[in-house]
């Protein structure tokens, strides 16, 4: 033995980024597939239901609210005549 050892080839930097990439694409489906706990089917139709439910009460306020502030722009703007 000379004492002289053979390196691994280096990768070129696009190669890297290539590894790189297909390494976290392969760890992401793994943590979706295996470690991710997915709602029922139930479960999600509760849920889409209350998101729904909740978003058209908030709406129903944003329209009160506009109402009232466009009566009150309208009393405003009705004494300056």
């Amino acid at each position: 033995m000379s004492g002289v050892r053979a390196s691994l080839p280096v990768l070129e930097e696009t190669e890297m980024k290539k590894l790189r990439l297909l390494t976290n694409i392969e760890e992401s489906y793994a943590e979706l597939r295996y470690k991710t706990s997915w709602p029922t089917g139930k479960q999600l139709i509760k849920s889409a239901i209350i998101v729904l439910v909740a978003s058209i009460i908030i709406a129903l306020i944003i329209f009160l609210m506009d109402r009232v502030v466009d009566s009150l722009m309208h009393l405003i703007y009705s004494f300056g005549r």
